[in-house]
């Protein structure tokens, strides 16, 4: 189905080669990706991107904090298209008028700094940046991980908020050049594939072994033009799950055919390679022999088909519980009693968000249940499309009837399923889900509190066939249906009735409307010149997702809060980091306060000599974790940690760019080990980094540190950080992004 080839190869006139005549450093820049990205280059450098971006998108969980900080950094309007969604918190039924609060906040804002407000259910995020903002050749950056419109001919990056503020700021996102990886599409998927089960199978084919990891995807071959531009879509936003940087499709007809129908002809370019270029590896996905797929709990790359699944399942789930039970000690885990009448039962179908949600999938999943049901039993299916254009169509169409009249129920656009904030399983329930995540707890349980629920991946197709079934999990090449695939007409009018689109209209009199539930950052103070961190969390798992930093859920109410959130972070992983990390903020604020606190004394005595190092010794907390910071793009996964004291992050890797940049720009010092090296200390243990304020000053990248144990035994330690650019350095120097650009302005 699909095959990785660990070396370079050359696209000479559309067919993988081998070799090519013309150079590879001459041939790499032929590349669709290289072209784009050097567009957009303000740099004279071709080597160190300076990238300005044609437009943001945030939605109402990231955009409040982003435009504090921006304010806070002197903001007076946006200077590029910014769009700012309600598809997170639409629901505003938790937290009293929070939500609600944050909503006014943001229509507010559209009107002083000149924006695009889309409110509640009319659109989420991803769904309105490809109907009214992307354009061929070029590139979008977005506060949420997702943002991926490649199939559009528009390069798309998600990143945390503090990398949007500088694009507010006219300053730039700042990267090297990144590999390109080919993705070469052959044959036609079979009836009752459908984009997620592609998807699917190139996470599970990319994602352990890290194969393109922080590179661009460059999708060509002659199988594009067998997939709508739906499918496309579908498989595209779902290239966040192989953690790679961004991507970028050929285009063709069915593009162009894309933008007419969204009445923006103008925006449609034909976009290709150039007749020999290079690439530093290739996927092939033979999209023929790709099967209905299904990914089990923890992870989307934790994959298998349904068919091997079903002969599988008692061991599969087995191993889940298993996992689980580690994971989550408090939970009385059991799936396996899901397997009964030799099938395996699920007892809830979701079709929702940026993945999900789409034309083509709804009405597909609809001509499959037209004339069944979905059966008065455990097993619920609940349906989400993108827009309301989307469901203007859906309506005209029958799709809406059929599903209704099946048992199903449509629900507005929201992309609450996708993180826990909307159609939560019932304890050990098992749900089955066309979105884009089945990290842990991710679909709304507290495990901590002895819940625990478990979502697989699937898609619309299967789960649409599994409804038919009752809840019997059923691949959708298993079942005789007919298809016939409708043209969409996508009618504006409700955006026209609805929206606020003041871009260029910005209007400096407009008061902004702060509800009692934001608030203003706290005080940040810059880096010292040394720094003891004392060890809050030590996790071992290979990975950790930004959900277990940060959970989503019911937390995305206080997300405009940042000491209330910060309560929250690592509650669902390492309920001891709160209560760990406000008590080494409590000697520091002691130290500043200019305390000797007997304990801050006795470690650095230790470390050295405390009478001379105390006035020069930031005291803070410290998160260790193997692989950190896989998923979500939120800039809470770092800020809450800065919020509570927190000085540095420790690590073999990071698992994204957009966690480090986020650890970075709130002045988290983004440490790494030598892979040989192993971590052995333990919540309470303390690391004594010396002069690490001239270090990182003078570009030094080996940093020795010296480790204090709870037992007063001391060990030698080399600390890592790698590649900062100028500008991160002083922004760390300054201690977050936002006193960096305070300083700027003082200047």
């Amino acid at each position: 189905m699909v095959t990785c080839k660990d070396k370079g190869v050359f696209l000479v006139d559309g067919i993988p080669c081998d070799r090519a005549a013309v150079p590879g450093e001459q041939a790499r820049q032929n590349t669709m990706a290289y072209r784009i990205l050097q567009a957009h280059n303000v740099s004279s450098d071709p080597e160190q991107l300076r990238i300005r971006f044609d437009a943001m998108v945030s939605h109402d969980i990231t955009y409040v904090g982003i435009i504090q900080q921006a304010r806070a950094s002197g903001l007076k309007e946006f200077p590029i298209p910014y769009a700012l969604t309600n598809c997170h918190n639409s629901l505003c039924a938790v937290g009293g008028t929070i939500n609600e609060d944050d909503h006014l906040f943001g229509l507010s804002a559209a009107k002083k700094y000149g924006g695009i407000y889309v409110p509640a259910n009319q659109s989420v995020i991803h769904s309105y940046a490809r109907e009214e903002m992307a354009k061929c050749g070029a590139m979008i950056l977005g506060s949420d991980s997702h943002t991926r419109y490649g199939a559009l001919g528009t390069m798309a990056v998600g990143e945390g908020g503090p990398e949007l503020v500088k694009q507010l700021l006219k300053n730039t996102w700042d990267v090297k050049p990144p590999e390109v990886v080919l993705v070469y599409l052959t044959g036609s998927p079979k009836r009752g594939i459908g984009p997620q089960d592609v998807a699917l199978a190139l996470i599970r084919a990319t994602f352990a072994s890290g194969f393109v990891n922080n590179r661009v995807l460059e999708f060509v071959g002659p199988g594009i033009s067998a997939l709508p531009i739906d499918f496309r879509n579908g498989i595209d936003v779902m290239t966040t799950e192989t953690t790679c940087l961004s991507s970028i499709w050929e285009t063709d007809e069915e593009t162009e055919s894309f933008y007419a129908t969204h009445q923006r002809p103008q925006d449609y370019a034909p976009l290709h390679p150039g007749s020999v270029a290079y690439y530093d590896r290739m996927v092939h996905v033979e999209l023929d022999k790709i099967e209905a797929m299904i990914a089990l709990p923890f992870h989307p790359s934790n994959v298998y088909t349904i068919h091997e699944f079903q002969e599988r399942a008692q061991e599969l789930l087995a191993k889940v519980e298993a996992d689980g039970r580690q994971r989550f000690p408090k939970a009385d885990i059991h799936l396996q009693d899901k397997i009964h009448d030799d099938s395996v039962w699920a007892d809830q179908g979701i079709i929702a968000g940026c993945s999900g949600g789409l034309f083509d999938n709804i009405d597909e999943a609809a001509q499959i249940l037209r004339g069944a049901s979905v059966g008065n039993q455990r097993f619920a299916l609940s349906v989400y499309p993108t827009s309301v254009p989307v469901s203007l169509e859906l309506t005209r169409i029958g799709a809406a009837a059929d599903l209704l009249a099946a048992g199903a129920i449509l629900k507005p656009s929201f992309c609450g399923p996708c993180f826990g904030a909307g159609d939560v399983p019932a304890n050990n329930g098992l749900s089955l889900r066309h979105t884009t995540r089945n990290f842990p707890n991710r679909e709304g349980s507290k495990p901590g509190e002895g819940q625990f629920a478990g979502v697989c991946l699937m898609d619309a197709r299967s789960i649409a066939a599994t409804a038919v079934n009752g809840g019997k999990i059923t691949a959708a090449t298993d079942l005789a249906y007919d298809y016939q695939r409708h043209s969409y007409h996508f009618d504006r009018t409700s955006y026209d009735n609805r929206l606020y689109c003041g871009f260029g209209q910005a209007d400096p009199s407009v008061e902004l409307i702060m509800g009692p539930n934001i608030t203003d950052w706290p005080e940040i103070h810059p880096l010292a010149e040394h720094i003891l961190l004392e060890l809050a969390a030590v996790i071992h798992d290979p990975v950790t997702t930004t959900d277990e930093l940060i959970p989503s859920g019911e937390t995305s109410s206080y997300r405009s809060n940042p000491i209330r959130l910060s309560e929250f972070a690592l509650s669902r992983r390492v309920p001891e980091y709160v209560g760990r990390a406000k008590a080494v903020m409590k000697l520091e604020e002691a130290r500043r306060g200019g305390a000797v606190p007997e304990q801050l004394a006795h470690v650095l005595n230790a470390a050295g000599d405390a009478d001379s190092l105390l006035g020069h010794t930031q005291f803070g907390s410290c998160v260790f974790a193997n692989k950190p910071g896989d998923g979500s793009a939120r800039e809470q996964a770092a800020s809450c940690q800065k919020v509570l004291g927190g000085l540095g992050n420790i690590c073999y890797e990071y698992a994204t760019k957009r966690y480090r940049s986020n650890c970075i720009n709130w002045g988290i010092l983004p440490f790494t080990l030598e892979q040989n090296i192993a971590f052995v200390y333990e919540p309470g243990d303390c690391i004594f980094v010396p002069n690490i304020r001239t270090a990182i000053q003078q570009g030094q990248e080996a940093i020795p540190s010296k480790v204090i144990r709870k037992d007063g035994a001391t060990e030698e330690l080399m600390l890592y950080i790698k590649g900062l650019t100028p500008r991160e350095k002083q922004i760390i120097l300054a201690g977050c992004l936002m006193n960096y650009y305070a300083a700027c302005r003082e200047q």
